[in-house]
């Protein structure tokens, strides 16, 4: 259950951050701020359908529902949009890949994320590929310290969550 809090919380938390905080200029270009900060939502996912199985999918259409009454309407649009393809892609790829937990995280992750990237960055007019790079970047930084973890618990004989 605290997966699935964790994520419900981690997706509004990004969609408002998304709405209100500014574009930032970085060498890759303009950038939203909340591009560098996403990472976890993918992980957490798929920690929370670790814990509580097809019921995930309740957490993220509730996560579509709290982001729509609370963000920007445009943000929120382009996130329900990109979220629903690129979450359904990341469940189904980490459902049917018969891989350990940490192995499908980052399969899951490599073909999900930069989809969701697009799909969201292009809907509120800021896909270029510097902001589509960061914010993959971000994701896979996520989902790379989640296998350096699993491995180095797994490898000290400590129980792999």
């Amino acid at each position: 259950m605290k997966f699935i809090i964790a994520y419900l919380l981690m997706v509004v938390f990004v969609n408002l951050g998304f709405s209100y905080l500014p574009i930032v200029t970085t060498p890759l270009g303009p950038v939203p701020l909340m591009a560098f900060f996403v990472g976890c939502v993918f992980v957490l996912r798929d920690y929370a359908q670790r814990s509580a199985g097809h019921n995930v999918l309740w957490a993220i259409a509730l996560a579509c529902l709290i982001s729509w009454w609370l963000g920007d309407p445009v943000v929120v649009v382009a996130s329900v949009t990109s979220f629903a393809v690129s979450e359904l892609l990341d469940y189904t790829i980490f459902t049917i890949t018969k891989k350990p937990f940490h192995q499908r995280v980052v399969i899951s992750s490599f073909i999900a994320v930069p989809v969701d990237s697009f799909i969201f960055l292009h809907m509120i007019g800021f896909a270029s590929w510097g902001s589509i790079i960061a914010m993959s970047l971000s994701k896979f930084a996520a989902s790379a310290v989640l296998y350096v973890i699993y491995e180095g618990r797994k490898r000290n004989g400590l129980t792999v969550a």
